[in-house]
């Protein structure tokens, strides 16, 4: 018959009535510990679809009766950490920066907060380790442009370099020699000949000899006589071997010919005063950080400065 049941005998189970080569299949049960745990997940599916936002719709989901969202589970845990972190956050903005270093604990918090907001703001062009690429500088070195203090650091963080909308930011203005016809192509490689000299990677020539007169008519009014910039004005130390856009001879060339005019935003605008300041400290602190400079005093400067 066909309804007939086949029993195997050393088991007592039903066979499954097919056959491969041989081999049987038995029909055996499931464990019923396991059915048991597979109603209860059926069980518990349906009342966290209940319970929770399940169902996808055109424009949203069901919402759940527990209303939980994981949007506002976050925005709670940060309105939490923000109210943990707001007095020391108010405590940062209302120090002066310059006496951070005199309140050790106060001074490590900002640093603290200082690497977390460069992580968000600052990395695409400094990178993650604060190490630069060309056109962006390198933060850990104690090469300066504009000043390595900590003031100095917040003043350029806060107005930013060559942002016109803003009076107060960084500004330097490097003629674009070749490009605006200042210099002949000659006379622009004549300088870069001399700028490759004292910057000790070219031994003087005769072209380094002319590119020297040049520099002292059109380059010194920024770089210095000697070549060693000023902060002041934004302008680079050319003797050392930090080189933003590169030291050699065609990258030289370029910007003497074209200028570069490269731009930081201004976070004034963007960010919080204590996120500028915990910036700043941060930076400071990546190891090419200076000291304050010392002010002389009205009395110190009637006496000599002694």
């Amino acid at each position: 018959m066909a309804d007939e049941k086949h029993i195997d005998p050393a088991t007592g189970t039903e066979l499954k009535g097919h056959e491969w080569d041989g081999i049987r299949e038995l029909d055996t049960p499931l464990p019923r510990w396991w059915l048991w745990t597979f109603y209860a997940t059926i069980l518990f599916a349906i009342a966290y679809t209940i319970a929770y936002p399940a169902w996808p719709m055109i424009h949203s989901a069901t919402q759940g009766m527990l209303g939980w969202s994981s949007r506002g589970a976050l925005d709670k845990e940060l309105t939490t950490r923000e109210a943990q972190v707001a007095p020391i956050r108010k405590a940062i903005a209302e120090t002066l920066i310059e006496a951070l270093p005199g309140q050790p604990q106060l001074m490590q918090a900002a640093v603290e907060g200082g690497r977390a907001a460069f992580r968000v703001h600052c990395v695409q062009c400094h990178g993650s380790g604060a190490a630069g690429s060309k056109g962006y500088p390198n933060l850990n070195d104690d090469d300066w442009l504009w000043g390595g203090n900590l003031a100095t650091i917040e003043k350029t963080i806060f107005d930013g370099v060559r942002n016109p909308d803003h009076a107060a930011t960084r500004m330097s203005q490097m003629p674009a020699f070749g490009r605006d016809q200042l210099l002949t192509e000659p006379q622009v490689d004549d300088v870069v000949a001399y700028v490759r000299t004292i910057s000790r990677q070219d031994r003087p020539g005769a072209a380094a000899q002319r590119g020297a007169r040049l520099f002292a008519d059109n380059c010194a009014v920024c770089h210095g006589p000697t070549g060693h910039g000023s902060r002041e004005l934004g302008a680079p130390n050319l003797t050392d071997g930090i080189w933003l856009y590169g030291g050699d001879p065609d990258t030289i060339r370029e910007t003497v010919w074209n200028s570069r005019q490269g731009v930081m935003p201004r976070w004034g605008d963007k960010l919080d005063s204590a996120t500028v300041r915990m910036l700043a400290a941060y930076v400071h602190s990546l190891g090419g950080g200076e000291a304050a400079p010392v002010v002389a005093t009205a009395e110190e400067v009637r006496d000599g400065g002694k």
